[in-house]
Formats: C-alpha cells, sequence, structure tokens
C-alpha cells in the first residue's frame, strides 16, 4: 500500500503502519504521514494521546513513549479531519533484512522447505515484504502488507530472516516482526542515498564506471529480450540432448532505472522505512561487489554509519553474513571472494556489528547454497547474546595476531571458546609464505586456543592464510561449532598468488 490512502483520506499514515504490524518495545516510536497543511492531527495509543499540528508541507510526526512488549492486539487511532484505526497492532522486537538474492532467497526453495512451511504458524511473528522499486529520488511510499506469520504468507519469504525471526520469537516469548527489503543481483552502491555515496572517496571510479557501462544501455536494452529467449532456447535444446548450452547467459542491461542505479534502491526500499523504530537489521550482500573489494572496504562501513544517521537511533546492531564457499569461474586469480570476505570481516571495527561465518555451508557449484537455517541461526545467535543478554558463544575464531615460533608462525584468535577443532582433521586450507611472497600449502596443528602452522617449503614463513580461497574446504571451527573466519596475516597489496601447480606439494 502507499501511504494508507483510504478513500482518499486526508490524514495519512505511512506504509508500515499497517494492520497486523509489530512496533518496536521499550524505545520512542516515531508515528508520521500527510495531512493537510496546518491540520490538527491526534494520534491514540496504548493510553497515550499526542497531538500535533502539519507543517506547510502537509507533512506530520509524533513520537510516542516506550511501550512495554505485548501480544495483546492494539489499535493505533489516528484523528485529524477524518480518522484511520489499524488493528491487530502488537509491540516487541522490529528487525529489518536487507541485501541481495541470498538474502531474498525464499523459504520454499530452501532445504527441506516445503516441512519448514508446514510448521511455519506463529501468530507473535509478523512479515512485512516491500515490493521492489527503483527510483531515481527518495519517495515516501512502499507497496507491501504486514501479515502473521503462516504456512502461505512465509512460502515466499526471505528463508534467511525467516529462520532468524523464527529463532528470536521461539526463544524471547514476545512478538518480532521482520521488514524484508531485499533485490536480487544488486551493488552497494543502489543501497546507499546519493549523499552517502557521492561522499565516498571511490564514488569518481564508480561513476566513471557507471557511465562506462551505460553508454550503450538503449541499444542493448532493446536487444536483450531476444538474447534472453534465444538463450532459453539453446538451453530447452541442450538438456533435452543433454548437451551444453553454446550460449552465454546474457547480463542484463546496466542502466538508469534498473537495479544497479546508485542509490536506486535506497530511494525506493530503504527511505520510504526511514525512521520506523527498529532494534536491528541483518544483512547479506556483497556477490555482485566481490570484483572490486577495495571499493567496498570503503562503502560497506559507510553504508551502515549512513543508515544509522539517517534511522536517528544511534548504532543500532547491524549483523551481517560472510559470503559463503563458491566457485567464481569469471575469476582467474581464484581470490576475489577472499578479498571481499575481508572487507566484510573489516567492518567488525564498527561498533555494535556482528558477523556470521558461511565458509563452511556454501555449494562451490551454486552462489545460492539452500542451507538457510544455519544461516539464519548463526545471525540469531549474535542477537541473542549481543542484544538480548543470552549467554552462549555467538561467533567462531576470528583472527587477531600472529607470532614467529621457529619455523612456524603461530597464529592466535578471539572467540576460540573452549578450544580450536577441526572437523575431518587435519586442518585444511593453510598457506604460508616467506620473504618472496609465494604461498605453500601449509599444516596446522592445534593447542589449544592458537594454531601453530608451517611448511617445509618455506624455511622462516612470514605470513599465513587460512581459506583464503573462493571455495576453500575451511573445517577450522571452535568447540560450539561455529565457523573460523577466512583470514590472511599480510597486507602485502596487490594480493599476490599463490605459487603455480608445478612449484606446489602438499606437506607431510
Amino acid at each position: 500500500m502507499g501511504l494508507l490512502a483510504i478513500a482518499r483520506a486526508d490524514v495519512t499514515l505511512a506504509p508500515l503502519f499497517q494492520d497486523h504490524a509489530v512496533l518496536q518495545r521499550d524505545q520512542p516510536l516515531p508515528v508520521w504521514g500527510r495531512a493537510e497543511p496546518g491540520e490538527h492531527v491526534t494520534i491514540d495509543f496504548h493510553d497515550q494521546k499526542i497531538g500535533t499540528t502539519t507543517g506547510a508541507d502537509g507533512r506530520w510526526m509524533v513520537y510516542l513513549a516506550a511501550v512495554p512488549a505485548s501480544a495483546e492486539p492494539a489499535e493505533l487511532v489516528v484523528t485529524g479531519k477524518n480518522t484511520l484505526t489499524v488493528k491487530d497492532i502488537l509491540v516487541g522486537e522490529v528487525w529489518l533484512a536487507s541485501g541481495q538474492s541470498n538474502m531474498e532467497w525464499p523459504l520454499k526453495f530452501a532445504v527441506n522447505g516445503e516441512r519448514e512451511i508446514a510448521a511455519a504458524n506463529f501468530p507473535q511473528l509478523r512479515l512485512f515484504s516491500v515490493l521492489r522499486h527503483i527510483s531515481v529520488t527518495p519517495i515516501e511510499t512502499v507497496t507491501g502488507t504486514w501479515q502473521p506469520c503462516t504456512p502461505e504468507s512465509v512460502r515466499a519469504f526471505s528463508a534467511v530472516a525467516y529462520f532468524f525471526a523464527r529463532d528470536l520469537q521461539r526463544k524471547l516469548g514476545v512478538p518480532v516482526g521482520v521488514i524484508g527489503t531485499y533485490f536480487g543481483g544488486t551493488p552497494i552502491e543502489t543501497w546507499m542515498s546519493a549523499a552517502t555515496l557521492r561522499g565516498t572517496a571511490v564514488w569518481p571510479v564508480i561513476e566513471a564506471r557507471w557511465l562506462k557501462e551505460t553508454a550503450d544501455f538503449p541499444t542493448y536494452k532493446l536487444q536483450y529480450p531476444a538474447l534472453r529467449a534465444a538463450w532459453g532456447k539453446a538451453e530447452e535444446h541442450a538438456k533435452a540432448t543433454h548437451t551444453k548450452n553454446p550460449l552465454p547467459w546474457p547480463p542484463p542491461p546496466v542502466g538508469p532505472g534498473t537495479q544497479f542505479d546508485p542509490s536506486g534502491l535506497f530511494n525506493g526500499m530503504i527511505a520510504p522505512l526511514q525512521p520506523y523504530a527498529l532494534r536491528g537489521m541483518i544483512w547479506y550482500q556483497a556477490e555482485q561487489n566481490w570484483a572490486h573489494p577495495e571499493e567496498y572496504t570503503e562503502l560497506f562501513p559507510t553504508m551502515i554509519r549512513s543508515w544509522r544517521a539517517e534511522w536517528g537511533q544511534g548504532d543500532f546492531p547491524f549483523y551481517f553474513v560472510q559470503l559463503a564457499n563458491f566457485t567464481v569461474v569469471a575469476d582467474p586469480t581464484n581470490r576475489g571472494w577472499a578479498q571481499i570476505r575481508e572487507s566484510q570481516t573489516r567492518a567488525l571495527a564498527l561498533p555494535a556489528t556482528g558477523m556470521a561465518v558461511a565458509i563452511d555451508i556454501g555449494n562451490p557449484k551454486d552462489i545460492h547454497p539452500l542451507n538457510k537455517q544455519d544461516v539464519g541461526r548463526r545471525l540469531a545467535l549474535i542477537a541473542k547474546t549481543s542484544v538480548y543478554g543470552i549467554p552462549g558463544d555467538f561467533s567462531g575464531p576470528i583472527f587477531t595476531f600472529v607470532t614467529g615460533d621457529h619455523s612456524a608462525l603461530r597464529v592466535h584468535f578471539t572467540h576460540a571458546g573452549t578450544g580450536l577443532i577441526a572437523a575431518n582433521k587435519p586442518v585444511q586450507a593453510l598457506e604460508v609464505a616467506g620473504a618472496d611472497k609465494i604461498f605453500h600449502p601449509a599444516t596446522g596443528k592445534i593447542e589449544r586456543d592458537t594454531l601453530l602452522v608451517s611448511s617445509p617449503l618455506v624455511k622462516l614463513p612470514l605470513a599465513v592464510r587460512y581459506a583464503w580461497t573462493n571455495a576453500p574446504e575451511a573445517n577450522l571451527f571452535n568447540g560450539a561449532g561455529l565457523p573460523a573466519a577466512p583470514f590472511r596475516s599480510d597486507d602485502w597489496d596487490p594480493a599476490p598468488q599463490p605459487a603455480p601447480a608445478s612449484q606446489r606439494a602438499n606437506p607431510k
């Protein structure tokens, strides 16, 4: 719905204030909308009654005092020249889920999707799906409705967001609302406001690339449907004859009004939601930016800071998923996703952030791994511990520093828990390099919460890497079964490549 325009009413409400909504508990609640300029508007909710007068532009906003959690359905009544009544409102925990296709991936396509859907009856869990919308300027409306969680309403909803929210609702015992605003195949630039994006050091590079990529947009846009149709026909023939499709997949047009448009999704799918009161956000994105990790290193934390500033709620929790293991055919270095994962890890320097590592649950042959249960569970672990004070491990081992130990390197971690463990011993995906900066396979010996790494091919190791490829066989965990994040101890730039196959040997 738009600004809840009921029968052309003079008074309207922002789009998230609808029947079945969840409002955030224990913090001030902004409520806003439009009316005639100069019109007096009164808002009633939970024994609070607040009045305000619209400005010359017709906008109005009030802040309700904090309300405790309540599973008792309540009404929000807005009165001006007309009256709006929003029914069945619960008060609890509200989270926003955003990103690209792995966040968008629906429950029906997840592992055991149909079984999960059949069991998804949670009246105190509410879902809001924002319809895709690209805009050249910030808008005030989105299309979507709040729905109680049922098998019907959850089927096409984000699997990651559902598993995250379900875990929280079960543990906390209070209503939980999750707002899903996501769009597959999108770069981070489209999720950032124009002012924020243009204030970054990397904007001139992004702008130049955008102008170059869009130069032939009008022509390619006209050609694209025929190219897609030809590819589809060839694909059907290839499947029928058990052969390979000779045609390459035609990439979608890049240009104004597409999902690649800088700030386009911020304008159409984020700005209209601000400043709806939230507990925090979860984010799963970076696949589309893998080729430019140096840009992502600046863009990702900048986006987090800007969203927090724009919401005006301080440093609310922002938890994200590190990219899973995946073989990137277009990356001859086999390091691109490792570097973008490093960019993600660096965002942990911001306060109230957390990272769910997925390096062990991806599918090297599928960019959309189907195990969304563990992704949602790991995000929920962070929230339960960091926000709600529930004791427990919430992170796998995170590299901190390395020290020399004769002909080996000793790697130190935070979040090692009761000690490091290796599934299917020994520890896989380790490499070391000496002064020549050529990396060789290495072995690792676990000594409680440290890892001693060495290789007979490197007499004096200076740097160590773990799972530093696109699709590594990562098997290092802590005692809670949470995977270690991929890391490198060096800062050699450009990132050097491993030794040629002819020079690589498996250590004894």
